[in-house]
């Protein structure tokens, strides 16, 4: 028999035996206890955290209030030149690397009218980063808090996937990732952002119905392009005011008013029979 071959019979002679598999049971089976009683302590650490956060109606404040550097980040949206090309969508899902199925950001399109006085509009949505965020007071383990400029973002190093965000938000802009399961929402990138750049969403809009900026800052492109409407006398309004979260977000055309009703709501994230054309439809009363 060559070299080879011993090694190789070798090797399968250790394979076959049972001993060495029995022997790594035994020492598995021993640790078990150790990691089950780990991981029970973890658990338990951790349901004491959520529920002191949830017990205590003042654990939400301090999340609650943006970095002191000046800034308030907001968004204008002139519907009045959005025609749906879902450029906005890609280039999120490109960025943030969104799955299949679900969406930090939606257009939503509604037809009015009938044939041959038709019309088609168009509402792209995403996280209004509310000055008083509801995500923010129900999130029981603290993921989620204010970040530079106000922008409402998730801690993915302790979000609990508890889903709770996802029944505050009026707006349904938040969804629960499928394999992390944990919140996934608008961050306003504020990776780039910080870079000095605009989200990923503004620059591809070739219809340049999208602005986001600083609005404390009037040369900000956000302010001008709201002043712009302005001196047009174009209505600026925002959605579901009434909820009382001070959404930083305002809209310019009759789309926000006429498709309001067909946005998700508490409970409801962003979803892909949204783009059912039967659901484009005006509904009738």
């Amino acid at each position: 028999m060559t070299e080879c071959s011993k090694r190789e019979q070798s090797g399968r002679d250790r394979f076959m035996d049972p001993k060495p598999r029995r022997d790594f049971l035994k020492q598995a089976a021993s640790a078990l206890p150790i990691v089950a009683a780990t991981a029970s302590s973890e658990a338990s650490a951790i349901d004491e955290k959520n529920e002191a956060d949830v017990q205590d109606p003042k654990s939400w404040q301090g999340r609650m209030t943006a970095p002191d550097d000046g800034k308030r980040y907001g968004w204008f949206v002139d519907t009045r030149r959005c025609f749906g090309c879902h450029a906005c969508e890609v280039s999120c899902k490109s960025e943030n690397d969104v799955p299949l199925g679900n969406y930090i950001r939606q257009t939503t399109y509604l037809d009015k009218g009938k044939y041959p006085e038709v019309a088609r509009l168009f509402l792209p949505m995403s996280c209004q980063h509310c000055e008083d965020a509801p995500c923010i007071k129900v999130c029981p383990c603290g993921a989620l808090h204010k970040e530079a400029g106000g922008t409402v973002a998730v801690d993915y190093d302790i979000c609990c996937g508890h889903g709770s965000c996802v029944d505050a938000c009026p707006y349904g802009a938040i969804y629960m990732d499928p394999v992390a399961s944990q919140a996934v929402k608008c961050h306003n990138c504020y990776h780039r952002v910080e870079s000095g750049m605009e989200p990923a969403c503004v620059p591809t809009c070739p219809a340049e119905a999208l602005n986001f900026g600083d609005l404390n800052d009037p040369q900000s492109g956000v302010s001008q392009a709201m002043k712009r409407a302005e001196d047009e006398d174009v209505e600026l309004v925002q959605i579901r005011v009434e909820k009382e979260t001070k959404p930083r977000m305002w809209f310019a055309g009759p789309a926000a008013a006429e498709i309001e009703k067909k946005l998700p709501r508490e409970g409801e994230s962003y979803s892909p029979e949204s783009y059912d054309i039967y659901n484009w439809k005006e509904e009738e009363l």
